[in-house]
């Protein structure tokens, strides 16, 4: 590989390994990420190194155990010194950018006790994992005290997408029979597609700032970290994606009614989550999977769209892609939803 300058690191949401057809899914077809798997090396028993976003990403951004580098959960802040992917490849001149998601929780504690301006350029890096936050999208909850709300909101307003919070009222919310708001929140909505147009979803967004970036990076060397929040809910796909596939068309639930009788605590305890009771009933993982492979089929377009243009502008040749997913999803397997947990549908994941 002696012509790789550049590095294009491509992170899913909550995305499980085996819902891409070259890991075997029988009616997902993802032809542009198989495409990576056709030329390159799909890895098959790959694992996170915690089934957390935070906590997982953390860890493919410093190479380090969980354990390691501290940032034990969501929020958790990742403490000053960790060495990050940006930290390791900026000083040998490569420009390393974010597109996306990072679930980064600063460590302003530690930066203002060693006296480090929140504003200056080593501040935030030092707050973005390393990254130059292009376009940072963290997407779950921008209403929170914990994430600010992303730019996406201001281009769904200047596409005529109104309201305090677009994200949520448009992007992640379905219109009912009768012109009723379904949030995406509800399980029982992931049937409806969402209010907003494909073009103008956030999958397709971020692939377009993604885009912009690599323009605007020209023949300087680069690593961008694409980091799309799909498939992690709200569990809702914009039109077409939202009717492409069916309960037909999904795998059926992996468990045994044997893991309920005197189950370990801890275990049990996660079995007795609202998530977990709702994911357990045929009805909603009815509606909730084809919602997720249609996700995931978006995703797979974006990347299509974007594997052209980076073949227009010749940076195939000189880029080394790596594409991969924070952590699984249970999807009602062994009467879970989410992740959190240690079984394969949670903690194992796709890497190409």
């Amino acid at each position: 590989m002696p012509n790789v300058k550049n590095i294009l690191f491509i992170m899913c949401d909550q995305l499980r390994w085996d819902y891409l057809s070259c890991y075997g899914h029988p009616k997902l077809e993802t032809p542009h990420i198989d495409s990576l798997a056709a030329r390159g090396v799909r890895f098959d028993r790959a694992y996170c190194q915690s089934p957390v976003c935070g906590s997982s990403r953390m860890s493919f951004y410093t190479g380090r155990y969980v354990n390691s580098h501290g940032a034990s959960w969501n929020f958790v802040p990742l403490r000053v010194g960790e060495m990050t992917i940006g930290d390791h490849l900026r000083p040998r001149g490569i420009r390393t950018a974010l597109v996306g998601k990072t679930h980064m929780r600063a460590d302003y504690a530690g930066l203002i006790r060693l006296g480090v301006d929140l504003v200056s350029q080593e501040g935030v890096f030092a707050a973005e994992c390393g990254f130059e936050p292009f376009e940072r999208d963290d997407g779950i909850h921008p209403s929170s005290s914990h994430d600010p709300f992303p730019r996406y909101n201001d281009y769904l307003r200047e596409q005529g997408f109104g309201g305090d919070n677009p994200w949520e009222d448009w992007a992640n919310s379905a219109e009912g029979p009768n012109g009723e708001i379904l949030s995406g929140w509800y399980l029982e909505n992931a049937k409806f597609p969402a209010r907003i147009p494909a073009e103008h979803s956030e999958t397709a967004y971020i692939t377009g700032r993604a885009i912009d970036f690599i323009d605007e990076a020209g023949a300087e060397p680069w690593c961008l970290h694409l980091s799309y929040i799909k498939p992690h809910w709200p569990y809702m796909a914009p039109a077409p994606y939202a009717t492409l596939y069916g309960p037909e068309d999904t795998y059926p639930p992996v468990r045994s009614e044997d893991e309920r009788i005197t189950p370990h605590p801890v275990y049990g305890a996660f079995v007795e989550q609202r998530v977990s009771q709702s994911m357990s009933r045929d009805e909603v993982r009815n509606s909730v999977l084809p919602a997720y492979m249609g996700m995931i089929k978006q995703i797979d377009d974006e990347i299509g769209r974007l594997l052209r243009f980076m073949e227009k502008l010749g940076r195939i040749e000189d880029t080394l892609i790596a594409f991969t997913s924070d952590h699984g999803d249970y999807l009602g397997d062994h009467w879970l939803g989410e992740k959190d947990l240690f079984h394969e549908p949670s903690v194992r994941i796709p890497l190409i």
